[in-house]
């Protein structure tokens, strides 16, 4: 299976217009479509399913459909089956007769978002041999039709580890991740290594809830960690990240003074940690690991409208093609950390450091 690096394209991409914000609207797990995306033969029609964190979860989905939302602004479409939509999943028996309804509807390219819809694809792809396919965060080998995006998580989690290394006052932070699995690993490891870089002494507490829709689970765990010392949790949750975020407004909002802090994932959730507390407009978010799920989404998509379908190729985005960074709101970032945050770009872009893909011990 060839594997490609993505920079210009990448590049090209950011440049050709404004993400637009999530909206409501897309189609439920029991609409099964009928329509035909090619209503009009000249235009290029996508969809794309989610998984069970939906659309509006405030990080991947939602980054997804933002990038797709773009797409359809560049190409004068229309949200629908006659240019773009999404179809929510409900649950994880969702996923195959979702698919099949995006294929039914005719899109000419259909997503499955996250690791998760992997066996649906594999499944789906196989029996509609002429639909193209994408998945976003796994890899499907042996299908022409199914091209797989990934990312360099590690690397950009790495550098929010540096600023919560640097930036921590109790020399102890957390880390939730959603289900355990290698690629929520790549988060842990390169969110642990990074704190560790700058800051030997500190403890990294690692956990997973299990689930990326739980919000309450979320705010459970970062009651606790928070009550053990932590002021800095960074969250690879989705949905059940909120719930971190709930909590942490919430102790803003019983202490103003108190220290704590929050680091998003997957876009800039600065507008999550947004809080009034003892009369100020405050904000828990400290940073957040920004992985442009929506350029990858718009530019595979514009690939295969240009007849340039990656099939059967793994496309990865890292740090080299800005494909994974730290959010632009950096507000709450001291000199020191925006240095080194610069400094350890740098040294992983030459080749310099090496970052784990899994947390030690694993």
């Amino acid at each position: 299976m060839k594997k490609r690096n993505f920079g210009f394209a990448m590049s090209m991409v950011l440049a050709a217009g404004t993400i637009l914000g999530a909206c409501g609207g897309g189609e439920e797990a029991d609409n099964n479509g009928g329509g035909n995306g090619g209503g009009e033969s000249d235009k290029f029609t996508v969809g794309m399913v989610t998984d069970v964190g939906g659309v509006d979860d405030k990080s991947f989905n939602q980054s997804a459909w933002e990038g797709l939302q773009a797409f359809g602004k560049e190409n004068n479409l229309e949200k629908g089956t006659d240019g773009f939509d999404y179809i929510q999943s409900k649950s994880d028996a969702d996923y195959k007769t979702n698919l099949n309804t995006a294929v039914r509807n005719g899109f000419d390219l259909t997503y499955g978002i996250g690791y998760k819809l992997k066996p649906a694809i594999e499944e789906v792809a196989k029996q509609r041999k002429n639909s193209q396919f994408a998945i976003v965060d796994d890899v499907v080998e042996g299908l022409d039709n199914v091209t797989s995006i990934t990312f360099k998580e590690n690397e950009g989690s790495f550098l929010v580890g540096v600023v919560a290394g640097l930036q921590t006052k109790t020399d102890k932070v957390g880390f939730i991740g959603g289900v355990e699995s290698e690629l929520i690993d790549k988060f842990a490891g390169g969110f642990e290594a990074g704190v560790k870089a700058v800051n030997p002494d500190a403890d990294v507490v690692i956990e997973y809830a299990g689930a990326f829709d739980k919000a309450d689970k979320g705010q459970q765990m970062a009651s606790a960690m928070y009550s053990s010392g932590a002021d800095i949790i960074y969250h690879a949750a989705g949905g059940t990240g909120n719930g971190v975020f709930s909590e942490a407004k919430s102790l803003k909002q019983k202490d103003p003074s108190k220290e704590i802090w929050v680091i998003g994932v997957d876009r800039d959730q600065a507008e999550e940690g947004k809080v009034t507390a003892g009369g100020k407009e405050m904000n828990v978010t400290l940073t957040s690991m920004v992985k442009r799920v929506d350029l990858a989404v718009q530019d595979v998509a514009t690939k295969a409208q240009n007849g340039e379908f990656p099939g059967g190729e793994v496309i990865e985005y890292g740090l080299e093609a800005n494909g994974v960074s730290i959010a632009p709101t950096q507000d709450n970032l001291t000199e020191e950390s925006k240095a080194a945050v610069k400094e350890w770009t740098d040294k992983i872009k030459n080749g310099e450091v090496e970052v784990p893909t899994k947390p030690s011990g694993k």
